[in-house]
């Protein structure tokens, strides 16, 4: 029993590392998309990509019924929050580096957990708003407001970071009546359609090249958040959630490889930050579960 279940943790360490890969490159293809395409071109195509990946799975999968919905209301306010985070992301990627918008969205746990006490009414121990307090201190870091070469472009990603955690706790919310693979569907039919009545504003001719490369953003998309559930699915979280962190790594090697990016100090030093207090809160949760039961 503890062979197999070594072997499980071991298979979803490579899932969420490999999960994590996929998702960077995902943004990689969208930052790369959006040197030539308008923001809300690159977001309908890529989730136009992502619902032809969803469709698939439901298809051969889950079956249709999996689809349907049960609470129309927390659905449609999900879609309508992951359209203004999927603005956030595509148009951080645009003006930012790679690395840079990847650190700064890893804050998102933190305001996660500091909103789920108001809104979730969940209980915070003092040791997990260390662990919150150290992520947004990681996160200054990177941003660094006040200092004389501050941008407020970094101020893009933090909003997403922000939207992220919103679209999380109501997904926590309606995940009680609703299947994983119907948000997941719902909210891309919403962001798709949200995102062409963007299209008087301008719309690029697309070349084939780049209509395959659409394709297969969306599917990478979809596919990461696959193999990022899949991971947690086949180990303990607290073994395996850590990985997630390795995508800061994948960042910085698609940066420096792709747009000769070489993150600064700051970033280096905020990504450590951020990534041990995400890994400390992980622990720490995962420590008080086991106590629960």
């Amino acid at each position: 029993m503890i062979e197999a279940r070594e072997k499980n943790n071991l298979r979803g360490i490579w899932l969420m590392i490999v999960g994590s890969a996929v998702l960077v490159t995902s943004d990689a293809a969208s930052k790369i998309l959006t040197e030539t395409y308008p923001v809300w071109q690159v977001l309908t195509l890529r989730h136009v990509g992502a619902l032809v990946a969803i469709l698939i799975y439901a298809r051969f999968v889950t079956g249709w019924k999996a689809l349907r919905v049960n609470y129309w209301p927390g659905q449609i306010l999900r879609g309508a929050i992951f359209f203004v985070t999927a603005i956030f992301v595509i148009w951080s990627l645009q003006v930012l580096p790679l690395p840079t918008f990847t650190a700064i969205v890893f804050s998102g746990p933190f305001f996660v957990a500091a909103l789920s006490v108001p809104l979730l009414n969940e209980t915070v121990g003092w040791r997990r708003w260390m662990a919150i307090l150290v992520g947004f201190g990681g996160m200054l870091i990177i941003v660094r407001p006040g200092a004389q070469n501050f941008q407020w472009l970094l101020i893009l990603p933090i909003c997403a970071a922000i939207c992220a955690a919103f679209r999380d706790i109501i997904t926590r919310k309606i995940s009680r009546s609703e299947t994983s693979i119907a948000i997941l569907f719902w909210s891309t039919i919403i962001v798709t359609f949200a995102s062409l009545l963007a299209i008087p504003l301008g719309w690029n001719r697309l070349s084939w090249e780049d209509a395959g490369l659409f394709f297969i953003n969306g599917i990478l998309n979809a596919g990461a958040h696959f193999l990022i559930i899949e991971a947690l699915r086949y180990g303990e979280a607290a073994l395996i959630s850590p990985f997630r962190y390795s995508a800061l790594l994948w960042s910085i090697l698609f940066g420096l490889v792709i747009w000769n990016h070489i993150p600064d100090t700051w970033v280096f030093v905020g990504s450590a930050v951020i990534a041990a207090s995400g890994i400390y809160m992980i622990k720490r949760e995962s420590h008080l579960a086991a106590k629960t039961h």
